[in-house]
């Protein structure tokens, strides 16, 4: 009995494919969920490793746009990367990257100067200078109890 013919996808199949790779996609966002990924060693799978580089081509602008949470993207590029696998492995690097990820979120996401306020800052050597500390991002404030 011969197998019955393949047929070509059609639009249907097509926009399911979408969506599951664009959910899929955004899932990488979450260092938790990596480090879950991890831990069930897909990781180690070489066809998990090679669909992570097929989608490589969602960092297209045709197809980034359709992405809510950019740090996906930002994984995705260091999933390629066999150290960074086995960094995220540890919940203590995952914990590390989560707690970078939240700064970035915290600080630096709407942080884009506008030319008046970058013509008003120092200069990078003036701010290669400071200290160390009032380089790092500031720590979130608890409320205090009066």
């Amino acid at each position: 009995m011969t197998p019955p013919p393949q047929q070509p996808p059609n639009e249907k199949d097509d926009q399911e494919r979408f969506q599951m790779e664009l959910e899929f996609i955004q899932c990488l966002s979450n260092p938790w969920y990596l480090n879950h990924l991890a831990q069930q060693q897909y990781f180690k799978d070489e066809a998990f490793l090679n669909y992570l580089e097929y989608l490589q081509y969602w960092k297209q602008p045709e197809y980034a746009k359709f992405v809510v949470y950019p740090h996906a993207l930002h994984f995705l590029d260091l999933l390629q990367h066999a150290q960074f696998r086995d960094h995220i492995t540890t919940s203590e690097n995952t914990q590390e990257v989560h707690r970078m990820q939240y700064y970035h979120w915290m600080y630096l996401r709407n942080s884009v100067p506008s030319k008046d306020q970058t013509q008003a800052q120092p200069s990078q050597q003036t701010q290669q200078q400071l200290p160390q500390t009032q380089q790092q991002p500031p720590q979130p404030q608890t409320q205090q109890q009066a």
